[in-house]
């Protein structure tokens, strides 16, 4: 018992000192996630040796990656999934398994690299949306065009790959695998339809719950709990893997609280960000063979640049497909593409599964996790430089650079001052009113003349990217603080 506790003593220490290192760092451009799994291999048992991933510390990244799942799973609108967006995610997400199949199969270098089987496949095609939504929420991007994007291409690109863990990896023969799902499926029917009856019922049982969610009952939070633990349960019980019913316990919640709860959402938070996620990311970073990843170079990076090409690219795609339905800019559709190519906790379960099979080794394994770790840090990274370079509008520029070649050095200091005004907006502001001042004035000078297109510039640059966060430019003149994600 005393070993459990000093390494559930370091690993919360580690969770602890995380936001506050994150904080720190200039720019703040490596998320916490990233350094709870650096911290993880770094004194793991591959590394320093102080963390030891016994039994009781296995049962708290368990437990830590049910809750990952079960509140990625709370952010799904089920209407969401029905709508248009969500079936363009699905189709598209279809396309990337088909595509990752052919890769895998077909090029030589993952044959070599041994790992042409189905667990690669998946771990290719993933997203992970439980990491993404404090993102999100992080950068005010809920219930945005961006925002809603990721979410609908993000869903089918962590469900997708659930299911197909379920199915493709399963020992059974096929008709046994659908049997099991059927009666999984069943029971979380059963899950969802009896609290939802009871809801619209008033029923005596429901008034007790709700009346006593916020007192030391805790009524609410304990059935969450259960039903998360049941769920999971039953999973191992089917042999399933734990994931499915950690994400089927967060969509019945949903199910359940179509609007939401703001309270119990905050104390699922509370114990999920405060205490057992943190604890599976560490136990995940301590399962990362530095050696053997180090030793793997060409396979990470092939890994991480399959990641893009074959999920980045096919959302872009689709994304341009669906403008009418999504008129989001070029920049605002590769951003959207990037995100969704943050992949780790679904490649951890899939390669800990095949490792447990024996479909694939652990140095794979290692490489692949350590390459879903780096696009936790990657691709916001790469979206928040999509972004600035957008802001200048470089395509503008080289067309307006090959038109009069000779005025480059202008042309540029213009795009680069109109970017400048947009990430100052009082900045803007002032030199709006005090050419307004100098109008009525009649005593602007050709300097003046020349701020004042640049103001205009800037406004017409701030009104399309209000119109495309699904603002209005009429009642919003400024854009929404740090929507432009440039931080990660």
């Amino acid at each position: 018992m005393t070993q459990e506790l000093v390494s559930l003593t370091i690993i919360m220490a580690v969770a602890a000192v995380s936001p506050i290192v994150a904080q720190l760092i200039p720019g703040r451009f490596i998320p916490q996630t990233v350094l709870l799994l650096v911290a993880g291999a770094a004194l793991g048992p591959y590394g320093l040796g102080v963390i030891e991933v016994n039994d009781a510390v296995k049962l708290l990244s368990e437990l830590g990656m049910a809750f990952l799942f079960l509140l990625a799973g709370y952010e799904i609108d089920p209407k969401r999934l029905a709508g248009h967006q969500g079936k363009v995610g699905l189709v598209t997400w279809i396309i990337t398994l088909g595509l990752a199949g052919l890769v895998v199969t077909l090029l030589p270098f993952f044959a070599k690299q041994g790992i042409d089987g189905i667990a690669t496949v998946i771990a290719l095609t993933t997203t992970a949306l439980g990491t993404l939504m404090p993102i999100l929420k992080e950068r005010n991007l809920e219930g945005t065009p961006i925002g809603d994007a990721i979410i609908s291409y993000g869903t089918w690109g962590e469900l997708g790959p659930i299911l197909a863990m379920a199915i493709l990896l399963s020992t059974r023969t096929g008709w046994q695998t659908m049997l099991v799902l059927g009666a999984f499926l069943t029971i979380c029917l059963l899950c969802a339809m009896l609290p939802t009856k009871a809801l619209k019922t008033g029923h005596r049982l429901y008034r007790f719950l709700t009346d006593n969610a916020n007192t030391s009952s805790q009524t609410l939070m304990r059935l969450t709990t259960f039903l998360l633990i049941f769920l999971v349960t039953i999973s191992a019980l089917f042999e399933l893997d734990a994931v499915l019913g950690a994400f089927a316990a967060g969509f019945i919640l949903r199910y359940i609280i179509p609007d939401g709860s703001k309270s119990l959402e905050m104390k699922l938070e509370g114990v999920g960000y405060g205490f057992l996620i943190p604890v599976f990311f560490v136990v995940s970073g301590a399962a990362i063979n530095v050696r053997a990843v180090a030793g793997r170079p060409a396979l990470l990076v092939a890994f991480i640049v399959m990641l893009m090409l074959i999920r980045a690219v096919p959302v872009y795609v689709a994304l341009s497909l669906d403008k009418r339905e999504n008129p989001l800019s070029s920049h605002h559709r590769v951003t959207v593409a990037l995100y969704c190519t943050t992949a780790l906790p679904i490649i951890v379960a899939v390669t800990s599964l095949a490792v447990k099979v024996g479909t694939m080794q652990g140095d794979t394994a290692s490489t692949l996790v350590a390459a879903g770790a780096i696009t936790v840090f990657l691709m916001p990274l790469l979206g928040s430089i999509t972004y600035q370079v957008a802001d200048v509008h470089p395509v503008t520029a080289v067309r307006e650079i090959a038109h009069t070649p000779s005025d480059w050095r202008t042309i540029v200091h213009e795009h680069a001052q109109v970017r400048a005004l947009l990430h100052h907006q009082d900045r803007l502001k002032r030199m709006a009113e005090t050419l307004d001042a100098l109008e009525k004035m009649g005593t602007m000078g050709h300097g003046d003349e020349y701020r004042a297109e640049l103001v205009k510039r800037a406004r017409r640059e701030i009104d399309r990217q209000l119109k495309e966060l699904g603002l209005d430019p009429q009642l919003t003149t400024q854009l929404p603080h740090n929507y432009r994600y440039p931080k990660n």
